[in-house]
C-alpha cells in the first residue's frame, strides 16, 4: 500500500498536487474563477522546482488548449485547467483535442455560464461540452477530485483509448471548501500513471506522421469521427479497470455510478456533484422514519452508464432526476434525458421526473432534498402523478 497523508485541503489545491504528481511535460492555462487557484498552486510547484514543467501562461482559455493541442500532438503529457466562460472559449479547440485523439488531461470548476453574469456553481459549463468526444469524471468532494485527475491520465493515455479527459469539481463547493483528503505518495502515484509513450507524435522523426489533415467530400471524415466512437466505447472497459486498480491502490472505491441504501429503495434521487451529499443525508433521515429512499450518484458522465443506471433503478416505484444545468427547449436536462432513455427498455416502466436546481450556486438545502423524496413516495403510493420539469426551490 503506499503512504498516504491525511491533509486539510480545498478541491483545487489536492487537483494540483494531483498533477504535479503525474509529472505533466507542458501545462498551459489561463486563469478564471473558480479554477484559478489549480494553475496558481501549480505555477508554485514549477518555480519551487517540485515539477518539471514547462508551464505557459496564455492570453485566452482559447489558446491555451489551442498549446495543450500543439504540446500534446508533439508527445508531451499535457494537462490544464479551466471554467466556465473559459470553457465555452475552447469549444472549437475541445473537438480538436478529441478528433485528433490527444491525452490531453483538464480540470473544470463547475460554473454557471453568462448572461447574467454569475461566479457560481452549476453544471451548464461542462453540460454544453458534454458531446466533445472527452471523457468527463465527476467529483462530489475533494478528495475524488484528487482521485480523479490521477485516474484520468492513466484513462486517457492507455493505448485503446489515447482521448482527451475531465476531471470536473463543483466550483466553490467543491473548489475552494476545507474537506479532509488522504493523499498519496509521489513515488505511488507516478508508478500507477506510468510514462507517457505517444504513439503518433509529430516530433518522432523516425515514423513521420501527419495532423490537421483535410477531410473533404469523399475524404475519411466520416471515418474518423466512428473512430471516434468506438475509441469512447471502448473507454468504458478501460475507466473499470482503471478504477479498480486504483481501488486496490488507494483503498477508494470507484465506480461509474455509486449507490447509497438502493438495495431495496422504491424511491430514488439520481444526482451528479457535491449535492449527492445533501441527497444521501436526506435519504437516512427518511429511512429512519420508515421511507424506503435511496441515492444513485453519477461518477462518470462520459461514456455515460446507461446500464448500470438501468440495473439500479429497476426496481424503484419512483425516480427522480436531478440537473444542476438546462437544456433549453427539451424535455428536461442533460442527466434527465439520458437516464430516461437508459431506463427506456426496462420491463417494467418506472416513473421518472426531472427538477432543475441550484443553478447559479442557488443553495441546495435539505428541506428541498426532503421535499424531492416527499413527492416521489406520492407518486410511488399513487398518491400523486409524475409530473413535469421543475424548478426546485425557484421563486
Amino acid at each position: 500500500m503506499p503512504t498516504q497523508t491525511t491533509v486539510a485541503s480545498t478541491g483545487n489545491t489536492v487537483v494540483a498536487e494531483a498533477m504535479r504528481q503525474c509529472a505533466p511535460d507542458v501545462v498551459a492555462a489561463y486563469p478564471i474563477t473558480p479554477q484559478t487557484t489549480i494553475v496558481e498552486e501549480f505555477a508554485k510547484f514549477v518555480a519551487q522546482g517540485k515539477v518539471h514543467t514547462e508551464y505557459v501562461c496564455t492570453e485566452s482559455e482559447h489558446s491555451a488548449m489551442s498549446a495543450c493541442i500543439g504540446a500534446s500532438a508533439a508527445g508531451a503529457r499535457v494537462m490544464t485547467a479551466t471554467a466556465s466562460q473559459g470553457l465555452a472559449l475552447m469549444w472549437e479547440e475541445l473537438y480538436i483535442a478529441s478528433g485528433m485523439r490527444l491525452p490531453i488531461v483538464m480540470a473544470n470548476a463547475n460554473r454557471a455560464l453568462s448572461a447574467p453574469i454569475n461566479i457560481h456553481c452549476d453544471h451548464s459549463d461542462i453540460m454544453g461540452a458534454r458531446d466533445a468526444g472527452w471523457i468527463v469524471l465527476f467529483a462530489e468532494t475533494a478528495q475524488e477530485a484528487y482521485d480523479n485527475t490521477i485516474m484520468a491520465t492513466r484513462i486517457a493515455e492507455d493505448p485503446e483509448v489515447l482521448l482527451p479527459a475531465m476531471s470536473c469539481l463543483d466550483g466553490f463547493i467543491t473548489t475552494h471548501s476545507i474537506d479532509r483528503v488522504q493523499v498519496m505518495d509521489d513515488e505511488s502515484v507516478s508508478e500507477f500513471v506510468g510514462d507517457y509513450e505517444p504513439q503518433n507524435a509529430l516530433l518522432d522523426v523516425d515514423n513521420p506522421v501527419s495532423h490537421g489533415n483535410f477531410a473533404g467530400l469523399g475524404g475519411p471524415y466520416f471515418e474518423f469521427k466512428k473512430a471516434q466512437r468506438l475509441a469512447i466505447d471502448r473507454s468504458k472497459a478501460v475507466i473499470g479497470r482503471v478504477g479498480e486498480a486504483y481501488s486496490e491502490l488507494s483503498g477508494r472505491s470507484f465506480g461509474f455510478i455509486e449507490t447509497d441504501m438502493m438495495d431495496d429503495a422504491e424511491v430514488a434521487i439520481v444526482v451528479i456533484g457535491s449535492s449527492a451529499g445533501n441527497a444521501r443525508h436526506v435519504a437516512k433521515q427518511m429511512r429512519a422514519e420508515g421511507v424506503k429512499a435511496g441515492l444513485v450518484k453519477v461518477r462518470c458522465f462520459r461514456p455515460f452508464p446507461a446500464a448500470e443506471l438501468a440495473e439500479a433503478l429497476k426496481g424503484a416505484k419512483a425516480v427522480a432526476v436531478l440537473d444542476r444545468s438546462e437544456t433549453f427547449g427539451a424535455e428536461g436536462g442533460p442527466l434527465y434525458t439520458e437516464t430516461r432513455s437508459a431506463l427506456y427498455d426496462l420491463e417494467t416502466r418506472v416513473p421518472i421526473v426531472n427538477y432543475v436546481y441550484g443553478l447559479g450556486g442557488s443553495d441546495v438545502r435539505l428541506e428541498l432534498m426532503r421535499s424531492v423524496y416527499t413527492d416521489l413516495s406520492d407518486i410511488a403510493t399513487g398518491a400523486a402523478e409524475p409530473s413535469g420539469l421543475q424548478y426546485l426551490g425557484a421563486r
